[in-house]
């Protein structure tokens, strides 16, 4: 017998509750560089077929210097499983709730994004709480390419 115990594996010791989160705190997400292998890799996952995601001839006859990004595509960079988020909240977490998102920009094959999220709501119940998230997205122009809103439901602190 060792010592190990699989529940003390984690990313993240401390575990955070609805009652441990302040409002302007920022969950900074890795950085991705649209390639033609992540377009392939969501082109697969979504069964989105149309050619503006796949095909670089059609998107030139069309005035695009390559692959336009699905929104979706896009949206995705947001997911907090990318981030520290969820691991502060493995205890806590009880489900994400609600998203919405504003696309401004076109994404294109080649664009670095910058996703970011930061709290800007913290409505308390009386044993969970809703932590809301701005959601952002930049590309490497330093251009807002996404915003929008994810709502998630955690625990409070016991006692």
């Amino acid at each position: 017998m060792t010592d190990f115990d699989p529940t003390h594996h984690r990313m993240v010791p401390e575990q955070r509750w609805f009652d441990d989160f302040r409002l302007g705190e920022r969950f900074v997400l890795p950085s991705r560089t649209m390639t033609e292998a992540v377009f392939l890799a969501f082109q697969g996952a979504s069964g989105d077929n149309h050619p503006i995601h796949y095909d670089v001839e059609f998107c030139k006859a069309r005035g695009m210097p390559g692959l336009l990004a699905h929104g979706l595509q896009t949206l995705v960079q947001t997911a907090p499983g990318a981030g520290l988020f969820p691991y502060y909240t493995e205890d806590s977490l009880v489900g994400f709730i609600e998203q919405s998102s504003r696309f401004l920009k076109p994404v294109f094959a080649g664009d670095t994004l910058y996703p970011a999220l930061e709290i800007d709501e913290l409505t308390p119940g009386r044993t969970t709480g809703v932590v809301g998230f701005r959601s952002t997205v930049f590309n490497q122009r330093r251009e807002l390419v996404l915003e929008g809103k994810q709502r998630y439901l955690l625990r409070k602190r016991a006692g």
